[in-house]
Parts: C-alpha cells; structure tokens; sequence
C-alpha cells in the first residue's frame, strides 16, 4: 500500500494542535505516518503530544520558523506522498484517500490540493476572488499571491529532490516561494470538493506578526527571475508583477518613514529587472 507522510509543523499552539492530529488520525483507508515537528514551542505541547498521541513521531528543534520546521519534517518522512497540516487547520474526512484517488486517475500529476472551507472569528466567509484556487499550469494565477495552501496540498516526493526545500530564509511567504517553484515546472491538480477547514482570525496567525508580506514575495520573485530556469513567457509576467508589487510596497514603506528599506527594495528591483532584461535578450 502506497505511503504517505502527513507533517504537522506547530509553535504553541496545544490547543489548536490536537484538533489537527486528531482530524488526521481519523483518515482511513490509506496508510500514513505522522509527524508533528514542534518548533520550539514552550506551552506544554512535548507532553501534550506524547501523552495523548503516544504512537505518533515526535520532534522538537529550537524555533526557527515554519519553512525550517516544514524542512525538518521533510528529511524524517519515508513516504512516496507528502503532505502537509497548518497547526491551527483541521482536514474533514476523506482527504488523503481522495488525493490517492486523484493521482491515480492522473498519472502525469504529481502535486494536488483540495479545495477548503474557511472560518473567520468562528464564522464561515467567501474567500475573495483573487483567493480562487486554480488547477493545472498555474504559474501565472500563482504571481499575485499564495492561491496553493499548505493544509490542501499532497506532492510526491520527488518534486523535493527537483526543487528544493522551504526557503528558510524567509520569515514568512515560504509557502508562496516554494508553489511558484513548483507551479513554474509542474501542473498542479485540483479536486473541487473542500477537504480542509482553516481557521482564521486568531492572535497568532503569521500575517499578524508581518503585515506586509509583499516584502517577501518579492525577494521570492527577485531570486526566482535571478535563477534564469523560468521560460521567456514566465519571465515577462514574473517581472510584471514583481514591478507592480516593488512600486507599491515602496510607496507604502516612504509613507512610514521607512526609506532604507524602499530603497532596499527598489534597489533589489532593479538589480532583477537587468538580469531579468539581458536573459530575455
């Protein structure tokens, strides 16, 4: 029977963390392993987890944040199939079968997400057009912002040994850094029926902590366009985007008093553009 490796990352978040393991526990008909890498967490997870969940894997490193932890994970799976749960994300009934599912009807594909249901502040809400999930070639759909989640997605593993890990020099947007990679060189499926519910709204969600998040998609996007792999069609609309969000987000930094760090994009910007313009030609 095919494996999978299913990855919990978490960082005080006990509570939350149980309804994770436990809607994973309840998937049946597949087998899995899991694995909850606690990064650094200091609220009683370790004896929460090894307590109430004996027979799962456990490993505990000094905080790093999610792409290390996503990483640490990665190295310690044996499955074929990986996949991936948000601490504070709970998948429904169904899920990992449905992707073994999929994958077996479409051989070629290699990387799935399901779509999701998502709950604000312990009410259901719509997410907004420019959140719309896509499926197959989605390089371009993927440019604006994450529209691949974490929580929804399974990816063989030799994906990995193609496009590397998380980046773990960024604080956050590592998600959206590692599906434009992925989206840039793989369709990526998508199966219609919501297998994930998120939860948003809470103190300790990453966006809180960085506000403005098109600071790392923009590195995201400079070294991407820098690694000179993406096609001539991928390249213009990669600095399309990388433009706008440069123009804006320098705006928006000016408008704070942040020159240095304008500048250190603007600089960052046009350092890419040159490279991006002498591939093109």
């Amino acid at each position: 029977m095919t494996k999978i490796s299913v990855m919990i990352p978490t960082y005080n978040r006990r509570e939350r963390l149980k309804t994770a393991i436990r809607s994973v526990l309840a998937q049946t008909d597949v087998f899995f392993e899991l694995i909850i890498i606690d990064d650094g967490s200091e609220d009683g997870t370790r004896e929460m987890v090894l307590h109430e969940f004996p027979d799962v894997k456990y490993f505990s490193f000094e905080n790093q944040g999610p792409a290390a932890a996503r990483n640490r994970g990665i190295e310690r799976a044996s499955g074929e199939w990986m996949a991936f749960l948000d601490s504070d994300d709970e998948w429904l009934p169904g899920k990992l079968k449905a992707q073994l599912e999929f994958f077996s009807q479409n051989p070629d594909v290699l990387i799935c997400q399901t779509e999701e249901i998502w709950i604000r502040n312990g009410r259901r809400v719509n997410p907004m057009k420019k959140h719309k999930k896509h499926g197959g070639w989605i390089f371009e759909a993927c440019l604006p912002l994450c529209i691949v989640s974490p929580s929804a997605v399974m990816l063989h593993r030799s994906i990995f040994d193609k496009i590397g890990f998380f980046d773990e020099s960024l604080p956050a947007c590592e998600d959206y850094d590692l599906w434009l990679r992925i989206a840039a060189k793989y369709p990526i499926g998508l199966i219609e029926t919501p297998y994930i519910i998120k939860y948003g709204g809470h103190r300790d969600q990453r966006s809180r902590e960085f506000p403005a998040m098109d600071r790392f998609r923009i590195r995201s996007l400079a070294k991407l366009l820098s690694s000179k792999e993406l096609t001539p069609d991928q390249t213009k609309a990669a600095v399309k985007i990388l433009e706008e969000k440069s123009r804006i987000y320098c705006q928006g930094a000016r408008k704070r008093g942040l020159e240095m760090e304008a500048a250190e994009i603007q600089a960052l910007t046009a350092k890419t553009l040159e490279i991006s313009t002498t591939f093109e030609g």
